[in-house]
């Protein structure tokens, strides 16, 4: 998968997508930014290289269905990932964020 289709994937969510950066938000809202490379190894070489991607998604709807439709979107297109949730006080959104690797 290329990060144009990580990318397309993520809008068929259905709320705004960014990519590494969104101002001026006052809904739920995702933004992708990728972070590294790793690269997959088979008999000492290179075979495939992995593009570490964290998504994010900002709301302030608690128990937000958008959650479980992420989740099963990354699964259903064999991307590994790590999911953690965090609560930003300053803004008052709730911040789910996942750890990808897209190969």
């Amino acid at each position: 998968m290329t990060l144009l289709e990580l990318r397309d994937l993520l809008l068929t969510v259905g709320v705004p997508v960014f990519h590494y950066h969104a101002s001026k938000q006052t809904e739920s809202y995702i933004v992708w930014t990728e972070f590294g490379r790793k690269g997959l190894s088979a008999d000492s070489q290179i075979q495939e290289k992995a593009i570490k991607v964290q998504v994010d998604l900002f709301t302030k709807t608690e128990f937000d269905s958008t959650v479980e439709e992420i989740d099963v979107l990354l699964d259903s297109d064999d991307i590994s990932f790590e999911y953690q949730v965090d609560y930003e006080e300053d803004t008052g959104y709730i911040h789910h964020i996942w750890d990808c690797e897209v190969v």
